[in-house]
């Protein structure tokens, strides 16, 4: 398969960093399990101990506070069925209405087989939750609440949270606060120290690391129940035999993602901004999803009148313009971003959007590209919606 002409979903996958596959291979070529007592068995032991260092050292956390995980999800599901698990008998779980589906489906399946009372925080027109909206949720019953979790900044749109003060407000009624932050390290100052939460999600594969990696960042204090049951290697919340090679990938990752953010950021923020101008200029009708100002660098996403998300898609795709759309598809049928009907557009516009997202690799190219084609294929998006 040929590279695209414009590789512009970043937000799903970003390519690996160079450190990341240098310190990945040269783990490969090792054995070891990091479990094992003997010499090979404490080398990956010693891999996985600097990486968790290394990782603490990078996102402002104690090296005890990070457990590795197999990726988001696993850290998402960790973090919401743990907590619930370990602070029942409270029942309520309050997440905003724009998580990403590995918050939003935990906390529904232990609302449907646990005995949870699931309720979705409201968000403004940019995909936000205000404060006074988390405030007045919890304090309807703030004994009955057994977390919090809101995420960074939004996967879809790219909106950022107001992550410190939400933790804080939680704090004050002494709830555990969780955010998913896959889309936020790499690509904004993180300090898990600094928001005040509880417990943070990352992943490899969004900042430059491998797939199948990933960290729950646990304060001092929290110790949600298992989901895994095995070995009990990490702390005795998460079991199963550590990827030393992939911990390493993600390190290298990590490391090298915070060193560069301030410098990656801005050069993303002009070529976005680059992007949504020149899109705009090609599409007048076109609207920008999420907020104007506080999103993140790399994200730009849209709603085009009259198109089918998926059908422009594919066009772009053909011409070699990769990008995403944030609706889901079930039986064959496209079904709306929930996250754009929760900030109150309408079923279809919310289909038919598109999320441009730019990451190291991205280039002037890129855009250039993406404008090259993009009018046509609106245009002929437009015309099957209407046969």
């Amino acid at each position: 398969m040929t590279r695209p002409s414009a590789y512009l979903d970043h937000a799903a996958t970003t390519p690996m960093l160079p450190e990341a596959i240098e310190a990945m291979t040269e783990q490969l070529k090792r054995p070891g399990n990091a479990s094992s007592l003997h010499a090979t068995g404490r080398q990956a032991r010693r891999v996985v101990e600097e990486s968790r260092e290394t990782i603490a050292d990078a996102l402002g956390a104690r090296p005890s506070e990070v457990v590795f995980t197999s990726g988001g999800t696993e850290a998402d599901n960790l973090a919401i069925k743990g907590l619930y698990w370990a602070r029942r008998p409270r029942r309520r779980v309050l997440i905003s209405s724009v998580e990403h589906h590995a918050v939003l489906d935990p906390a529904h399946w232990l609302g449907d087989s646990q005995g949870a009372q699931v309720e979705l925080l409201e968000v403004d027109e940019h995909g936000r939750v205000h404060p006074d909206t988390l405030r007045n949720a919890i304090e309807r019953d703030p004994d009955d609440v057994a977390l919090v979790s809101v995420m960074w900044a939004n996967n879809e749109v790219g909106t950022v949270q107001p992550v410190q003060v939400l933790a804080a407000i939680a704090h004050d009624h002494g709830i555990p606060f969780h955010t998913d932050a896959v889309q936020a390290v790499g690509q904004l100052p993180v300090s898990f120290a600094g928001s005040g939460a509880d417990a943070l999600t990352l992943t490899g594969h969004k900042l430059g690391g491998p797939m199948g990696a990933g960290a729950l960042l646990l304060a001092r204090g929290m110790t949600p129940v298992s989901v895994l049951h095995g070995g009990g290697q990490e702390r005795d919340v998460r079991s199963g035999t550590l990827d030393a090679p992939a911990i390493a990938g993600l390190a290298a990752a990590v490391t090298a993602a915070v060193r560069d953010q301030e410098a990656v950021a801005r050069r993303l923020t002009a070529l976005r901004d680059d992007l949504i101008k020149r899109v705009r200029d090609a599409v007048p009708d076109v609207v920008l999803n999420g907020d104007p100002a506080g999103r993140l660098p790399g994200n730009a996403h849209f709603s085009f009148p009259g198109c089918e998300g998926d059908a422009l898609l594919m066009l772009l795709d053909a011409k070699g313009v990769e990008c995403s759309t944030g609706s889901a598809c079930s039986a064959g049928v496209s079904q709306p971003s929930h996250v754009l009907l929760a900030m109150g557009a309408d079923a279809a516009a919310a289909r038919g959007s598109l999320r441009f997202s730019l990451g190291h690799t991205s280039t002037g190219a890129d855009v250039d590209r993406l404008i090259e084609v993009l009018p046509a294929a609106v245009e002929r998006a437009r015309r099957a919606g209407l046969s």
